[in-house]
């Protein structure tokens, strides 16, 4: 996998975290809710729930990426570059989903899915 997409696909692992942090962690307060569209407390107290679940796969894919790579660098490159591109795949059709289901949300999904998406793109063209 070259150095390229490995350095995307870190990005995207380090925005999942990210997101897991707001989803999962921080989610609770009103500067976070609101940035997910929520107007309400009941609304972010309906939402948190899923929220909170939605953290967790954003953390299991970072996750996912992060032992790939150290898969690679540890020599089994095969292994580590097919975690690494599903991971990748994941968090690049996850974004597609959010954009049909919103036009709204088109930032935060071009946000979620670009730096895989290159990270997909690297691998293949380079």
């Amino acid at each position: 996998m070259p150095p390229i997409a490995q350095v995307f696909a870190l990005v995207a692992a380090a925005l999942h975290v990210v997101f897991f942090y707001f989803e999962s962690v921080t989610f609770t307060r009103p500067e976070v809710w609101r940035r997910f569209g929520l107007e309400t407390q009941a609304q972010a107290d309906t939402v948190r729930p899923m929220a909170f679940n939605q953290g967790f796969y954003n953390l299991f894919l970072a996750g996912g990426i992060v032992v790939g790579l150290g898969l690679i660098a540890a020599g089994q490159t095969d292994a580590g570059r097919a975690i690494v591109l599903f991971a990748c795949a994941c968090m690049v059709l996850a974004g597609i989903v959010l954009i049909a289901t919103s036009r709204a949300m088109l930032r935060a999904a071009l946000l979620q899915l670009v730096a895989p998406l290159l990270a997909i793109v690297a691998t293949v063209v380079l």
